[in-house]
């Protein structure tokens, strides 16, 4: 490991006074946004490929998948 965090790497980890630990419920809840955007440029260019060009790169057929996929 590099000397360049040797003055921090065993440190306690902080834990606050004032706010309880979050429950895994809570902490997933506040992640999922970020999940719910897996696979969107699979889908994408799945959508792209059955309305018009197979590579997906025609504006016009994008358009037509995200319209699709937003429905």
């Amino acid at each position: 490991m590099s000397d360049k965090y040797s003055d921090i790497i065993n440190m306690p980890h902080h834990v606050s006074q004032r706010r309880g630990k979050m429950s895994r419920h809570s902490r997933a809840a506040q992640f999922a946004s970020f999940a719910a955007l897996t696979g969107l440029e699979e889908a994408l260019d799945e959508a792209s490929w059955r309305y018009g060009k197979k590579d997906g790169r025609d504006g016009s057929s994008e358009q037509r998948a995200r319209t699709v996929i937003s429905r």
